[in-house]
């Protein structure tokens, strides 16, 4: 995928949201700030708004089965087909209800109100999740928010095909393309200190139970109905630190999960236990933001303020592209 845009680079951007391996091999690397990089093992190119870009804040980084990327910024989304950006335009004309497609892709431009699309190839649908009883679920009362409970703060799709929104304040949704199944459990909403870290990570084990929100949350999901099994407190087993709240995962290969924690590193559960990951680093505070797992299983890890990271011989090793 080559293109006259962009100028070369002689260095990533220290700050990486988003990293994706294209199908021809090229990985790209979504700045916090700087735009867009792409790595052909021999140079960076970058691009920005001046290219055509929607916005310099990266989020999200997708390819269609066309071989067309799709960026994620919190100001709309950019297709690029190897030689231009254009930004997909809403279509606000027709109604849509919901469906799920093989070739569909899925955005929630980082949190906004009413922010689930849909882009089935030709049109990039704007959708409501399906309002809940929050106030006596949840004891959430909608009224005088200055935001959406359900702004969706992440969008993951399992083993099984079924789409998962994970939201602010409303918990979390699994849609299998005809029905909804909401997950509105306590865990996953204003936890008891007020805080509230949006439900970001949703991944199914090995042994078919979901971990999904801020903690260490794991359910069980059945066609219409969810049980909490547990809620890990991960103080009482690992004692040097708190509670942990996850903001990223991956399933790997075999099916083991990888969760990131901000700045509490990386945590790795094989279906029975967890474990912390080490990471080499010479930061004093590294904030991890992000995990990807690229088309070989490497794994990679996208940082606020030391670049990235990549998994080799038992650890992450901060990578210095040569």
């Amino acid at each position: 995928m080559e293109s006259n845009l962009g100028h070369v680079a002689s260095t990533l951007d220290q700050s990486i949201w988003a990293i994706y391996q294209d199908s021809s091999g090229d990985y790209w690397f979504g700045s916090n700030g700087s735009g867009l990089f792409r790595y052909n093992g021999e140079r960076f190119t970058q691009y920005t708004n001046v290219d055509g870009l929607v916005d310099n804040q990266i989020r999200g980084i997708q390819e269609d089965h066309n071989g067309n990327l799709f960026i994620e910024t919190p100001k709309g989304v950019s297709r690029f087909d190897g030689d231009t950006f254009t930004t997909l335009k809403l279509d606000r004309s027709a109604r849509d209800d919901w469906k799920m497609g093989p070739n569909d892709l899925w955005f929630s431009c980082n949190g906004r109100a009413q922010d689930v699309f849909r882009y089935n190839g030709e049109r990039l649908y704007e959708l409501k999740l399906p309002e809940q009883p929050l106030l006596d679920s949840l004891n959430i009362n909608p009224i005088g928010l200055s935001y959406s409970p359900y702004s969706v703060f992440s969008i993951q799709q399992d083993s099984k095909g079924n789409i998962l929104f994970g939201t602010v304040l409303a918990g979390a949704f699994r849609f299998d393309g005809e029905s909804f199944l909401w997950i509105g459990a306590t865990e996953l909403s204003r936890l008891p200190d007020g805080r509230e870290p949006g439900v970001r990570t949703m991944l199914r084990d090995k042994n078919g139970y979901y971990w999904l929100g801020q903690s260490a949350n794991k359910f069980s999901l059945s066609d219409s109905t969810f049980k909490m099994i547990e809620s890990l407190d991960f103080s009482s087993h690992f004692p040097e630190v708190d509670n942990l709240f996850f903001n990223s995962g991956i399933s790997d290969e075999n099916g083991d999960l990888w969760l990131v924690a901000f700045t509490e590193g990386v945590w790795k559960y094989d279906g029975t236990n967890w474990e912390s990951v080490p990471i080499q680093t010479t930061v004093e505070e590294l904030q991890i933001i992000s995990i990807y797992q690229d088309n070989d299983g490497a794994l990679w890890l996208g940082t606020i303020n030391d670049g990235v990271y990549h998994f080799t011989v038992g650890s992450f090793k901060k990578v210095s592209f040569k």
